[in-house]
């Protein structure tokens, strides 16, 4: 199993609206970056386990785990001309954009705030993606010993 940190702004899509959708399951569309891309079409497995981060607001942190339930497939929304996340130069017959299935898990009992995560960046999170000066990716890779420390923070 593979452990990953998912970010989303609370004002576009947030864990409460991961709860509340159809089976607590949705696809994690819009991504268009090329490595976050490839991370969910090539590295993300069915069963992996993810970070949900609230981004882009008051108070950034992580606010509850995911599963990966659908593996790597094309983002339909690229292919969507009336989508915010239409890509006209991705082609159905060669996509260029992929999305994952998630499945909410469970909320936090309480976020862990990037101000937390930063208390441990010399120590137990050193080398965390997130943490990384210019990292603005909506994915990243999170080590198991990272994935643990993480959590007795909670």
């Amino acid at each position: 199993m593979s452990y990953w940190l998912m970010k989303s702004e609370p004002s576009t899509f947030s864990i409460d609206d991961l709860a509340g959708s159809p089976r607590k399951t949705t696809h994690w569309d819009g991504v268009r970056n090329f490595q976050a891309r490839n991370f969910m079409r090539d590295e993300m497995r069915r069963g992996d386990l993810a970070f949900f981060y609230h981004s882009n607001c008051e108070e950034p942190g992580i606010v509850g785990i995911v599963k990966v339930v659908k593996t790597g497939y094309p983002d339909f929304t690229a292919f969507d001309p009336a989508d915010k996340h239409y890509d006209p130069a991705s082609d159905p017959a060669k996509p260029r954009w992929y999305m994952v299935d998630v499945q909410f898990q469970r909320k936090l009992e309480h976020a862990i705030t990037l101000a937390a995560l930063r208390e441990h960046a010399a120590r137990g999170l050193k080398g965390l993606a997130l943490l990384r000066r210019g990292n603005r990716l909506s994915i990243t890779p999170v080590s198991a010993a990272h994935w643990k420390f993480i959590l007795r923070l909670e």
